[in-house]
């Protein structure tokens, strides 16, 4: 796995926006993932090629349509590798203690 080009992929926010479509409902079109967005039907397809790079995202023809997947393992590793030496519990109990303090859940 490539970290380098997994961190590149995530740090943009058009793409983890794209990623977080795919998590909603997977196995989407290019068409179907440009609605709703304020980009260019190129400027989808250049970051979804990046994502493909990346490998968090694989695609699938299905006679003319070609359907667009979420891979989460690179995710799964990075937090393994990066996240997951730290202690899980005491950054869990953090991140609840902002959510609460930021108002989110009570």
């Amino acid at each position: 796995m490539d970290d380098d080009a997994v961190f590149k992929a995530l740090a943009d926010g058009s793409r983890r926006k794209l990623l977080d479509r795919l998590y909603e409902r997977n196995g989407q079109t290019l068409s179907e993932l440009c609605v709703g967005l304020d980009m260019t039907r190129q400027a989808v397809a250049k970051h979804l090629g990046l994502l493909e790079e990346a490998n968090l995202v694989s695609s699938e023809r299905h006679g003319r349509e070609k359907l667009h997947f979420i891979n989460p393992v690179p995710i799964n590793e990075i937090a393994e590798r990066w996240i997951g030496k730290f202690e899980h519990r005491r950054l869990r109990a953090l991140a609840d203690l902002k959510e609460i303090l930021e108002g989110g859940s009570q």
